[in-house]
């Protein structure tokens, strides 16, 4: 799986931008504030539907413009594809796969499976819980359909709950009606928490190795699942709870609320690790998701890493980017040195400067 280019209209800083990308390593260099994330977000956004920002499409269209337009060229077993993406200030973007729309994200997803590593994602065991599960649900959206369709709808069926949980009060007419939200929530959210437990169960063989060769074998990392509501005692916590969430207007059991556990040699580095084991752990995360991903789709996914490898150590570095080979990899950073350093090959190299993009003729 490669992605061949990608054009941009009235993106972020670009006006107007047409780029083509090497089958193995793509380098984009420059100053900060530039517009270098802002191609990695177009890739990503192609790829997934989502800003790995958390941006809203109307932050992302061109400051003056009304709308916005990517194209993105892909190949896999020597298929071409074009996902387009038309971004418009007050709509929902559309979204064509070969020049024919598509009415549900999860028919986007698929398409062009990809991991992103920024330096934020070196914070993820130490952050809160909800960043845990987006690096759940956003690999397992890549790789699943049917956890799409099973999230989609829980997501959508706690918001109807919440919302008839701060309406509800006295009026028991409303009361009645959250049984049947309750319904939809244990129909939904019991394979979600099911598929979350053989992500993680599939992830840990392979993010024990990793993390191993990283540290010399001196520490074994393991992640554990934890499960707000255990699968089979899920409608009994909705309605357990229901006195206690009418209070606090809001549903307090159910996978909206599922953490992992991150455990090194036995310990819970989450609350008693170093930074540079929280860091390594986080490390060693990123670098497993991508070899299942590889088991998964038996295919290689799109690598994308946003100025994380000044965030690293000289040993952590080496191994990341030995980790690259074989892997088409899109990369920003402020200066090419550290690959100049480890007389890493680069196959296209990108100056931004702002706004604009040239193509350099260096390899290392």
């Amino acid at each position: 799986m490669v992605i061949q280019s990608i054009e941009l209209q009235n993106y972020r800083n670009y006006p107007q931008l047409v780029v083509e990308f090497h089958p193995g390593i793509n380098i984009f260099y420059g100053d900060n504030a530039q517009g270098k994330t802002n191609i990695l977000e177009a890739v990503y956004l192609c790829g997934t539907n989502k800003s790995h920002r958390g941006s809203k499409d109307r932050e992302i269209i061109a400051f003056g413009q009304d709308e916005a337009h990517i194209k993105m060229y892909t190949k896999r077993d020597n298929i071409e594809n074009r996902i387009d993406m038309h971004l418009k200030k007050g709509k929902s973007k559309g979204i064509a796969i070969n020049g024919v729309p598509i009415h549900k994200v999860s028919e986007l997803f698929g398409m062009v499976n990809i991991v992103f590593f920024s330096p934020e994602d070196l914070q993820i065991i130490k952050n809160g819980p909800s960043e845990r599960r987006k690096f759940i649900d956003l690999e397992l959206c890549q790789l699943d359909r049917l956890y799409i369709y099973h999230l989609v709808n829980y997501n959508r069926s706690l918001q109807q709950r919440n919302r008839l949980l701060k309406e509800a009060g006295d009026r028991k007419d409303l009361l009645s009606m959250l049984e049947i939200w309750e319904e939809q929530l244990v129909k939904f959210g019991k394979p979600i928490i099911s598929r979350r437990e053989t992500f993680i169960n599939q992830l840990n063989p392979v993010l024990t190795s990793i993390h191993g060769k990283l540290t010399g074998g001196k520490e074994e990392l393991i992640m554990m699942y934890e499960p707000d509501t255990e699968l089979e005692q899920l409608e009994l916590a909705l309605c357990k709870n229901r006195d206690r969430e009418l209070k606090q207007k809001t549903t307090l059991s159910g996978p909206h609320r599922d953490d992992i556990r991150f455990i090194i040699n036995g310990v819970d580095i989450r609350t008693f690790g170093s930074q540079g084991q929280q860091r390594t752990a986080a490390l060693s995360l990123k670098l497993a998701e991508i070899e299942l991903v590889k088991q998964q789709i038996r295919d290689v996914p799109i690598l994308l890493l946003d100025d994380v490898l000044s965030e690293l150590d000289s040993n952590r570095q080496n191994y990341l980017l030995d980790s690259m080979k074989g892997i088409q990899t899109i990369i920003t950073c402020t200066g090419l040195d550290d690959f100049v350093n480890h007389r890493f090959h680069m196959d296209h190299v990108f100056h931004v400067v702002q706004g604009t993009v040239t193509k350099e003729n260096k390899s290392g």
